[in-house]
């Protein structure tokens, strides 16, 4: 690493006014440097670089600007580097004011930044508090984020991944599902959003994380949001059911055409069916998912699965589904006091099930191989 008389000489180079080709070759040097982790720990005590990489955002030269930004991604990358970031440098509200410029060309950059900050609570507290303070607030977030082609120069994918971020925080939370806001009604058509599987990820993460409050399962259940077909569309095939399970499911469900996919992505899928399941954790919320009709659709979803993650998350969703109603003062799934050592069985039964899809998904590998067939345990 540097030492201190280096460290000085090159930080004099990062300003707006030194010569391009020195300034250039500096910011090279710093990019590099935060492309490995030993890099990322030593600027760690050094937020004077950060800040000048942060300055250097608004250099005229473009490729300085990118090298600038790709140092901060790398760096935002490094949870041990997020306090520094956002305290002792404080990169946040620069990074907000040029994201919501509809004519800025590196805003795609800025919002990975973003979504690494707020991936842990403690940090994503930090960028809420900003994002208010700056007088931005949830809203503006939302309204780009539903605004196609808000800037031309960049797509704004990565502003679903923040979101979803940002409902770690009940505040965030009670923004989306503020029944007089509609927020949540604007977000649901992009569980299919086919043009970007970054932005499709993050509406779904967003979803799933409200779902954590169940005290407004009933409310998205009804027709004032009508949530179920939304999560369900995207795990539905071209599969025929009969004309008694037809009519039994959400019309949008309904008699689907025989060229209908599922979702691509099994991050995406799996998030859905945690959904699912996180929305049966009342006895409202079961019996809305049976009378609808839930279970032949994962019936069907579950016979074409190979994703061991996901047919374990389909398989818990599917008991609870044909499973009877658990005894009275136990119908809350969430409120539930779980005894000490009978949580330690569940934890060691997870663990365990992890073992054996691990193993299962090697067996497959295997057979893939050698074009063999694995029976599923």
């Amino acid at each position: 690493m540097l030492s201190d008389t280096e460290a000085k000489e090159l930080l004099s180079f990062l300003t707006l006014e030194t010569r391009p080709d020195v300034k250039g070759q500096a910011t090279e040097y710093i990019l590099g440097l935060t492309g490995t982790r030993d890099g990322c720990r030593y600027l760690q005590s050094k937020p004077d670089f950060i800040k000048a990489l942060l300055t250097l955002t608004s250099d005229p030269s473009v490729a300085i600007v990118k090298d600038c930004y790709h140092a901060l991604i790398n760096l935002s990358a490094d949870e041990t580097l997020h306090q520094v970031l956002v305290k002792d440098a404080n990169i946040l509200p620069s990074l907000f004011h040029n994201l919501l410029d509809p004519t800025y060309m590196f805003s795609d950059r800025i919002c990975t930044i973003l979504t690494n900050l707020s991936r842990h609570e403690k940090t994503c507290k930090n960028v809420f508090r900003v994002l208010q303070e700056e007088g931005i607030g949830l809203p503006k977030i939302v309204e780009v984020l539903c605004t196609e082609d808000y800037n031309k120069k960049a797509s704004l994918h990565y502003l679903g991944p923040l979101l979803s971020n940002l409902t770690q925080l009940p505040e965030t939370r009670q923004f989306v599902l503020d029944r007089e806001r509609c927020v949540v009604q604007r977000l649901l058509p992009y569980t299919q959003y086919e043009a970007s599987t970054v932005k499709r990820g993050g509406i779904v993460g967003t979803l799933r994380n409200c779902c954590f409050d169940y005290a407004n399962h009933e409310w998205l259940l009804s027709d004032a949001v009508d949530i179920l077909p939304f999560l369900l569309l995207p795990l539905a095939g071209p599969e025929e059911l009969s004309e008694e399970e037809n009519e039994g499911l959400p019309v949008d469900l309904q008699y689907l055409p025989e060229d209908k996919t599922r979702e691509e992505d099994p991050d995406i899928r799996k998030m859905l069916i945690e959904t699912l399941l996180l929305l049966t954790a009342t006895r409202v919320g079961r019996q809305i998912l049976k009378r609808k009709n839930v279970y032949p659709i994962m019936r069907e979803f579950h016979k074409c699965e190979k994703e061991p993650q996901v047919i374990s998350a389909c398989e818990k969703l599917v008991q609870v589904l044909i499973s009877d109603e658990p005894d009275t003062g136990m119908e809350n799934l969430m409120e539930l006091d779980i005894p000490e050592d009978i949580e330690l069985k569940f934890r060691d039964m997870d663990a365990k099930e992890e073992e054996q899809i691990g193993k299962e998904a090697l067996m497959r590998a295997e057979a893939d191989k050698n074009n063999l067939e694995v029976p599923r345990s």
